[in-house]
């Protein structure tokens, strides 16, 4: 080889060489630039559960006007998906719980599914993330942790048959995956699904270069002992600090040592450094009288300083992890009233629904924490210790009370036995005053096996004795 041969194929591979290096350093680089963008625009949980609710068009213009920079979807509506392309917000869709055995069963069903849910609407609307399922490890939903995995890598086949990479797909869980979560660096994930679903999914996730979602709720932590857990620690304020034994990390708020212990969790499995996402966090902004510290003020605390410490430039991660950027989304855009369960499960909302807040608060992080009005003091910050009972609400409407009343009364001869002609309590006789004896008899007689005091909105509970000096009527002692 000539010296002029030689020196023009030693510049082609040198060239080629550092073509290539930057090459893979500018896709790294657009890797971390979209990780940190997607990151710092604080997402919205948009569910809708409610018959209460405005239109999604009314919706998602509330949802600019809060300045979110992305929405998650419990679906993938196509009234909301279309309205959404007009928008620059971020677009998280949902595969529900029921449709992943029949999408992990034949890629044919996964195609269609993108066809029918992205594929109209992508790229116009940005949909950054699909996730396949919601917290299915936390209910009996029969075999369909096993097709969790197949169902998703079904869904990424599609979409890369149509050279579309940029939407990451992933799937909920919620902390009771784990078996221990405390302190952090004991964060390990249940021994049932720690080989069939959560090495499979970690995989799955690493392969894709996805993220791990969580559905993180200090509330719930803090809420089950009240009294042993400093309330301002939960809503990321005061002094007090917790330093893990094993590692010596200091945590400053519960949320971080949640988030740690599935960090954690995920490391004993060989995988240190998947990337972290919360689908969703938030704090009740009111609830049943045992459920302490469900109120506006704490609700306001919460998501401001959680938004404050999500927007911060450079990123702070958690103890752990410094400098993490997580993408989060905060519970919810409005209060649910058809969800099911106790009080707090309809009350996330940050809004009313004519779009007014239920509390101010600052999407962007920009606005001084000192810069909101204040709000009322709450008097549920420690547990109720007394009598409650179950009645009407104010305005109920009289025919749906007497189905219900009906019901109650058909469940056990001694629910409405004091309602009987002659008996203590069958004056004055009144649709209201029989269902207030029967919902408050029906409640206490069945609370300890789930039974909330809703009744489709028509109950709620009360401290205030519906009784008299004749007629007694059953409570619930807390």
């Amino acid at each position: 080889m000539s010296l002029l041969a030689f020196f023009l194929f030693t510049l082609l591979v040198f060239s080629s060489s550092c073509c290539s290096a930057a090459r893979f350093q500018g896709h790294k680089y657009m890797q971390r630039k979209t990780m940190l963008d997607l990151a710092s625009k604080i997402g919205i949980n948009y569910g809708r559960q409610g018959n209460n609710l405005p239109s999604p068009y009314q919706s998602i213009n509330f949802i600019k006007s809060i300045k979110a920079g992305h929405v998650k979807l419990y679906d993938a509506d196509p009234e909301s998906l279309t309205l959404l392309s007009q928008t620059n917000l971020y677009v998280t869709i949902t595969v529900p719980n029921h449709q992943i055995t029949s999408l992990s069963s034949n890629q044919t069903t996964a195609d269609e599914w993108v066809r029918t849910n992205i594929l109209p609407y992508y790229p116009q609307t940005q949909i950054r993330f699909v996730l396949v399922g919601n917290e299915i490890l936390s209910y009996n939903y029969g075999n369909v942790s096993a097709n969790l995995v197949p169902a998703m890598r079904k869904i990424v086949n599609s979409l890369r048959l149509h050279g579309i990479h940029n939407i990451k797909v992933g799937t909920p869980l919620a902390m009771d995956s784990l078996r221990s979560s405390f302190p952090p660096s004991n964060g390990t994930f249940r021994e049932e699904i720690t080989g069939p679903v959560m090495l499979p999914l970690l995989k799955f996730l690493n392969g894709t270069n996805s993220y791990f979602f969580l559905n993180v709720h200090p509330y719930f932590r803090w809420s089950k002992n009240p009294m042993n857990t400093s309330l301002d620690f939960a809503l990321f304020q005061g002094n007090s600090t917790y330093t893990d034994p094993q590692t010596g990390l200091v945590y400053r708020n519960l949320l971080d040592q949640m988030l740690d212990s599935v960090l954690f969790a995920m490391t004993k499995l060989g995988y240190p450094h998947m990337r972290l996402a919360i689908s969703e966090t938030g704090w009740p902004n009111f609830g049943d009288i045992d459920e302490t510290g469900a109120n506006i003020l704490n609700a306001a605390t919460y998501n401001r300083n959680l938004i404050k410490k999500m927007t911060a430039s450079p990123p702070i991660g958690t103890p752990s992890r410094p400098g993490l950027p997580i993408p989060t989304f905060v519970f919810s855009l409005f209060n649910e009233n058809q969800k099911s369960g106790p009080g707090t499960q309809r009350h996330w909302g940050i809004l009313h629904p004519d779009g007014s807040p239920i509390y101010d608060i600052d999407f962007t992080g920009q606005k001084p924490l000192t810069g909101f009005n204040p709000l009322p003091k709450p008097t549920n910050n420690v547990p109720y210790k007394g009598q409650v009972w179950c009645v009407p609400v104010e305005g109920a409407n009289e025919t749906e009370l007497e189905e219900t009343l009906r019901m109650a009364c058909a469940q056990s001869n001694t629910t409405c036995a004091a309602l009987a002609p002659g008996r203590e309590c069958y004056e004055p006789v009144s649709i209201y005053w029989h269902a207030s004896y029967a919902l408050s008899s029906y409640w206490a007689q069945f609370r300890n096996q789930s039974i909330q005091c809703y009744f489709n909105g028509l109950a709620h509970e009360t401290t205030t004795n519906p009784g008299n000096d004749r007629c007694k009527f059953p409570s619930v002692t807390l």
